[in-house]
């Protein structure tokens, strides 16, 4: 059909994407309903299109696509980063996509896409092999989901993604904790990454380099731990008692 062959090759498209075949904006909308009418084109949301794949009566567009074609400033974040790069242990059914300009959360097909507000602008990347997506580097996805693991994914799951994580690099880990410039963080995201320092190769000035930010407040790690908790000395955080981690290497963190 006239006009497919040219959307199929873009994974998601706009009216403006087809005012710019046709030249002329009626004839825009003109031959999107002719094409979602025959089953060519699914709409997403207001101004979001993708055509479906007739092999798989599927649309051509994945989540990710999805997500960073809200806006121009949109991007995968915290457990979304994760399944991302392959190092989520469950299937979410809500995408996490970090947009300065506020949208209002929408499902399709089954899936959620929320906003979340973001603190910080560094560690934003586009892989090459992926067209139309951006997302926080491995080293801000796991500073952020430490940073709001009780909000986003959970503490279970949080240590499933970490337990995953290789060869992490120490300069933007410290960048995105200094411009997040939270005490806390520092305090849970040393303690945490110190239990998982040789797997992510990490070395001891990083820890102490966290070790030496923590202040004199003392932190909780979760929630939970202002019921039941057990004070850590050196990082002033005090977690929640029987906290243990076995499933990653049986040890327990305290």
């Amino acid at each position: 059909m006239k006009g497919f062959s040219e959307l199929a090759k873009l994974s998601i498209f706009s009216v403006a994407d087809v005012e710019a075949l046709t030249g002329n904006v009626h004839t825009a909308r003109s031959m999107l309903a002719r094409l979602m009418d025959k089953g060519y084109v699914q709409k997403i949301r207001n101004n979001m299109y993708s055509t479906v794949n007739p092999s798989t009566d599927s649309i051509v567009a994945s989540k990710y696509q999805i997500a960073c074609a809200i806006n121009n400033f949109a991007y995968l974040t915290h457990h979304t980063a994760f399944e991302f790069y392959g190092l989520a242990n469950q299937v979410y059914y809500e995408v996490y996509v970090a947009s300065k300009p506020r949208f209002k959360d929408f499902d399709f097909e089954g899936i959620t896409y929320r906003r979340v507000a973001p603190r910080i602008n560094l560690g934003v990347v586009e892989p090459r092999t992926t067209q139309g997506v951006r997302v926080t580097d491995l080293e801000r996805t796991v500073i952020d989901s430490i940073k709001d693991f009780e909000k986003i994914g959970g503490f279970e799951e949080l240590m499933n993604c970490l337990s995953l994580v290789n060869d992490l690099d120490e300069v933007k880990l410290r960048a995105y904790l200094d411009a997040y410039r939270v005490q806390a963080l520092y305090q849970r995201a040393g303690y945490l990454l110190d239990y998982f320092r040789e797997e992510m190769r990490l070395s001891q000035e990083f820890i102490e380099y966290c070790k030496n930010r923590v202040g004199k407040s003392t932190a909780y790690l979760l929630e939970e731990a202002k019921h039941r908790g057990v004070y850590v000395k050196e990082w002033q955080l005090i977690v929640p008692e029987g906290l243990i981690a076995g499933e990653h290497g049986g040890d327990p963190l305290v």
